[in-house]
């Protein structure tokens, strides 16, 4: 046997060190990127904690503007049925008003046709006129408080057209904030859906249709029944990992439900356990969300619905589709 010179073994051995300088680098630049995403992380959870706040603020300031838009309308109202009030008032005054100058009138008439009665009419007469003064008094003050009236009325409606324009942009504000809400539980959406392609692989049983993930029902249960099978529990349960694993990032902020739909084709189905499509539906959608709550996901993230065979796929009479409206939905959406 050859035994290796010198410089060979030098050689073999200073390879080494350099695979170490090599391998220490390497985990200093993964532990930088581990620090940069869990910074990330932490301002991307802050920025969206405040944007939270402001949203409440928002929905605060709305909420009190309407009940004082509310306040505003009633007074409104109240102060146009004193208008009216006042308004009869004044005009059954001045019709007394005038009844009485026209008394006084026929009364000074007959003062003058009838000599020797003058003191008692003139005692008429004068007790006449200082009621037509009192009158116009009140004409007066009527006539004052409707002036009142009238320009409280006016700050009013200023003021509601106030309101109305501040109730407005708050709407618009708010509108904006939830829209932002949308669009990020789509982007977690798009994240889970994303993942479940992965991990189930591309199944001509198994797809997407619009913003739900479609489960033929034979991927999951016997015929006309409800029970799981032990394949469709190991495909479920790599969607209850997907579903951990998003909901983990999503914030908390973030109000959402996992929505599983259940669905039968249009041919009837009667069984003790099964009088209609209906129960069987809906059946089978409880079923895969106890699976869930069993894997570990929060019964108040899930929600179970059964709509029988009304919203098929496919509204024809073949088995193919038949077999395409039998199905199970999965939505992630907001409850």
């Amino acid at each position: 046997m050859a035994i290796p010179s010198r410089r060979q073994r030098r050689s073999s051995i200073d390879i080494w060190p350099g695979f170490v300088d090599a391998l220490s680098q390497l985990v200093m630049v993964i532990v930088f990127v581990l620090l940069v995403f869990t910074a990330g992380q932490f301002y991307l959870s802050d920025a969206l904690s405040g944007r939270d706040q402001a949203l409440q603020r928002l929905s605060q300031q709305v909420n009190e503007l309407s009940d004082l838009l509310a306040l505003e309308r009633k007074a409104n109202a109240d102060l146009r049925l004193n208008v009216t009030q006042l308004t009869s008032q004044l005009t059954a005054a001045n019709a007394e008003r005038d009844k009485l100058t026209n008394r006084v009138a026929e009364l000074s008439d007959k003062a003058d046709q009838a000599g020797g009665k003058a003191a008692d009419a003139n005692a008429k007469l004068a007790q006449a006129q200082s009621t037509i003064d009192q009158l116009n008094q009140n004409i007066l003050a009527l006539r004052q408080q409707l002036a009142q009236i009238a320009a409280a009325l006016d700050a009013s409606e200023a003021k509601n057209k106030d309101q109305q324009v501040q109730i407005a942009d708050l709407g618009k504000r708010l509108n904006a904030a939830l829209a932002t809400k949308v669009e990020e539980l789509a982007r977690f959406r798009s994240e889970f859906f994303g993942t479940l392609r992965q991990v189930l692989g591309d199944r001509p049983d198994i797809r997407i249709v619009g913003d739900r993930f479609v489960f033929q029902s034979e991927v999951l249960f016997p015929i006309a029944s409800a029970d799981l099978t032990d394949d469709a529990k190991q495909r479920l349960q790599l969607v209850a990992n997907a579903l951990k694993e998003i909901s983990a990032k999503i914030p908390s902020n973030i109000d959402w439900v996992l929505q599983v739909d259940g669905f039968t084709d249009k041919r009837p189905i009667n069984t003790p356990q099964f009088p209609s499509n209906w129960e069987l539906s809906t059946a089978r959608a409880i079923s895969v969300v106890r699976f869930f709550i069993d894997q570990g996901i929060s019964p108040n993230r899930l929600s179970a619905a059964g709509f029988g065979e009304y919203q098929p796929l496919d509204p024809g009479n073949t088995e193919a589709a038949f077999s395409r409206n039998r199905r199970i939905e999965l939505k992630l959406t907001e409850p």
